[in-house]
């Protein structure tokens, strides 16, 4: 899509690059003040050994920071995908076609889509918050917290982005989120592969911008996979999408 279709990925990129700005702000900030902060929930520590004490803190203080990635990725997803949606369902309708198109596409009523975005975007928050809880919890495990909580961050926040990126093409073949999420589960391997791959994307810096519109390409062709459709382009059907005799 990048090498076909240069511009509109590269309007894709945009709202990607104004959130990605914020949100790299703000884990900066939690960053520099994840020690501090460390000190907020362990006050009980206080009459402790001070090599005891400083070994708790920056547990909690990493654990913090992995807490705050896992939901920060999850949150840039889909603020990222509900600013970007004009431009995001422009890349959705050019892969799809590109692979065959879809036979009747469903067109909600404006407020009706409106109230759906909104209540799948309200889930997707919980299942972000969630998966923060559990990314912090996991951290505080002595030795192994670190190597635990980043795991769980990336399956679980993997998961949660195999459900937003495939949530424009699920809208225009009129599905709930629950039906998504079954199709998802009927090829759990698969969605949770993509999803992880989309994850550690967004954490190289730059991944995000660069990875958004090509993660919301690739979450339409995981959809036509998952229901059976046409996931490879004929020539002819190229041709034409390219404005070339077949």
């Amino acid at each position: 899509m990048y090498a076909t279709s240069p511009g509109l990925m590269l309007l894709g990129a945009l709202p990607a690059l104004i959130v990605g700005l914020v949100f790299l702000a703000a884990l900066v900030v939690l960053a520099l003040n994840a020690t501090h902060l460390a000190e907020l929930p362990t006050p009980f520590s206080v009459s402790w050994d001070e090599g005891w004490r400083t070994a708790l803190r920056a547990l909690v203080a990493v654990g913090l920071f992995a807490a705050g990635v896992a939901l920060g990725v999850v949150t840039y997803a889909a603020l990222t995908l509900t600013i970007g949606a004009p431009f995001y369902e422009r890349i959705q309708v050019a892969t799809e076609q590109r692979l065959g198109g879809i036979d009747r596409p469903v067109e909600l009523p404006f407020w009706a889509s409106v109230r759906r975005s909104i209540a799948d975007g309200l889930r997707l928050l919980l299942v972000a918050a969630a998966t923060a809880l559990v990314v912090f919890l996991a951290g505080l495990v002595p030795v192994v917290g670190s190597v635990v909580g980043w795991t769980l961050g990336a399956l679980f926040g993997g998961r949660a982005l195999a459900l937003e990126l495939t949530g424009t093409a699920g809208d225009a073949r009129g599905m709930t989120l629950a039906a998504r999420r079954r199709l998802l589960r009927s090829r759990r391997a698969r969605s949770i592969g993509f999803g992880v791959c989309a994850y550690l994307t967004f954490l190289v810096p730059g991944g995000a911008v660069i990875g958004t519109p090509a993660a919301s390409a690739a979450g339409t062709i995981l959809l036509r996979e998952l229901r059976g459709e046409a996931t490879t382009r004929s020539s002819g059907l190229a041709s034409r999408v390219e404005g070339r005799p077949a």
